[in-house]
């Protein structure tokens, strides 16, 4: 078995450990590490992370709860093969791909979520409203918005579920690159970053 590219405890791993495909998204660093904040895994919690992409949160996330399962959903078959690509670079066998669309596959799901991550799906607030019914009482819904469309549909959503300490802020991340014979500080792409709880 090959040398676990990030030997380390602590999350934030590289973007550029992982294997990516072009047009695919990645949740970058220091977002992925803002939104593993706000989901305040426990070592047995199970996460649903909707939309996974690249697979960023999902290895994260298995690499914090040990003992519990991360259920990744991704629609394109392309991308779910991926997904599995990057889980067996970092060796993480509690990642559990599911090929399907959001919020139909929702029903085949067998466990229960205490964490929800929401990195897509259409139309979101939709799929935000219908993941929220499975989600267990007490747990977390986190979700991401990059536009302001997307952000006014969360925050609706948000309000309509009666979310519990709902906190709502904006990533302004810079990172020094090297430009020709100069390094600067390039901006990162801003980020809405959306959390709340469940009461009953």
């Amino acid at each position: 078995m090959a040398a676990d590219p990030w030997p380390f405890v602590t999350p934030g791993i590289p973007d550029s450990l992982f294997e990516r495909l072009p047009g695919i998204p990645l949740t970058q660093r220091e977002t992925r590490l803002l939104m593993l904040s706000y989901l305040r895994l426990e070592p047995d919690s199970c996460l649903w992370d909707v939309g996974a992409g690249t697979g960023t949160i999902a290895v994260e996330a298995a690499r914090l709860a040990k003992r519990g399962q991360v259920i990744a959903i991704e629609r394109d078959e392309e991308v779910v093969d991926l997904i599995q690509r990057n889980c067996d670079r970092f060796g993480v066998k509690n990642v559990q791909i599911v090929a399907g669309s959001a919020p139909d596959c929702f029903p085949q799901l067998r466990r229960t979520p205490q964490r929800i991550c929401l990195e897509g799906g259409r139309p979101i607030q939709e799929v935000l409203l219908q993941a929220w019914e499975y989600l267990a009482p007490g747990g977390r819904l986190v979700a991401i918005a990059s536009s302001l469309e997307n952000l006014y549909a969360l925050s609706e959503g948000f309000a309509t579920v009666q979310a519990r300490s709902l906190e709502v802020v904006q990533s302004v991340i810079n990172r020094l690159e090297t430009r020709g014979g100069h390094q600067i500080f390039a901006a990162v792409e801003p980020i809405f970053i959306l959390s709340g709880e469940k009461v009953s």
